[in-house]
């Protein structure tokens, strides 16, 4: 773990929970995709720096899941890297109270008050094409969360973020966490006709080929959806539906996959009453949803 492994001239992942992108700007300055989980990871990150005797200039997060901007905080105190966010992840990169805030739908109990769901805070810039270093650019890379991205370097390496899952990953959970469903099948799509010389996504393989891994990812999400709509062939409140997902998929129950699983089941609700696939209805004060 943390391994330093080169793709090209100039590019290289950290091998972490979620892979760590660096690329190399001149002889000594590099820049990051994402940070890592935390300040241990940050830590180990610094190391690397220095063995190679690097200077660290920026931070690009793709995103602001606490996984991804963890070391962040670490990182700009230690080195006075600059650090950009997109969109409203900059906000949350910010503001990490907002993550585990969210997600819940109210102020988080303790139980969710961890680094695994709330970051330390960092002092971010918004992340804008113009801010990117020459030949760099950024591919937009929504339903995930909420302004996720993703950056295509000048070597052809394209980072990812964490617009698809691995299939083992994907077998072993079922439910990905997802913010807006349809954006999210919008970019699958995308990436799918994407060439490059070697994607690395933050949690499945480096590959040369993307296409196979996205149409899986595409496939899981729409089974999903296809599960809860057969599951609301009677009508049932969320926690219901909810906890028959967690039985049919056979996943354990705690505080941080109920907000995780219970936040993505809610955008699949959202999807498909928005598709006309599920109505919803208030009977004796209870919001039920049934299929069409």
């Amino acid at each position: 773990m943390y391994e330093l492994i080169q793709v090209s001239d100039n590019c290289y992942y950290i091998q972490s929970p979620a892979k760590i992108g660096l690329v190399k700007l001149g002889e000594n300055e590099v820049c990051l995709i994402d940070s890592g989980n935390d300040k241990d990871a940050g830590r180990k990150v610094r190391q690397i720096l220095e063995a190679n005797h690097w200077s660290l200039t920026a931070i690009y997060n793709t995103h602001s899941n606490a996984d991804h901007i963890g070391g962040n905080k670490y990182l700009q105190a230690q080195t006075g890297c600059k650090i950009y966010a997109p969109g409203i992840e900059c906000d949350f990169t910010n503001h990490p109270i907002l993550e585990p805030s969210f997600l819940y739908g109210g102020y988080p109990c303790k139980d969710l008050r961890h680094k695994f769901l709330l970051a330390q805070e960092s002092c971010a810039q918004p992340l804008t094409q113009d801010v990117l270093p020459d030949g760099f650019a950024l591919i937009r890379l929504p339903g995930h969360f909420f302004d996720m991205v993703g950056v295509r370097t000048p070597d052809q390496v394209v980072y990812l973020a964490d617009c698809l899952s691995s299939r083992e990953t994907l077998d072993k959970y079922q439910i990905g966490f997802l913010y807006d469903v349809g954006a999210y099948l919008e970019t699958l799509e995308q990436v799918k006709s994407m060439t490059a010389r070697l994607f690395i996504p933050a949690h499945a393989e480096a590959t040369a080929d993307i296409s196979a891994l996205a149409q899986y990812n595409i496939d899981k999400v729409r089974a999903i959806a296809d599960k809860i709509v057969s599951l609301c062939a009677e009508p049932l409140c969320f926690e219901h539906l909810l906890q028959r997902l967690f039985t049919e998929y056979a996943l354990s129950m705690n505080f941080e996959q109920y907000v995780l699983v219970g936040s993505t089941v809610r955008s699949y609700l959202s999807w498909l009453k928005d598709t006309g696939r599920l109505q919803a209805r208030f009977d004796q004060n209870l919001l039920l949803w049934e299929a069409r």
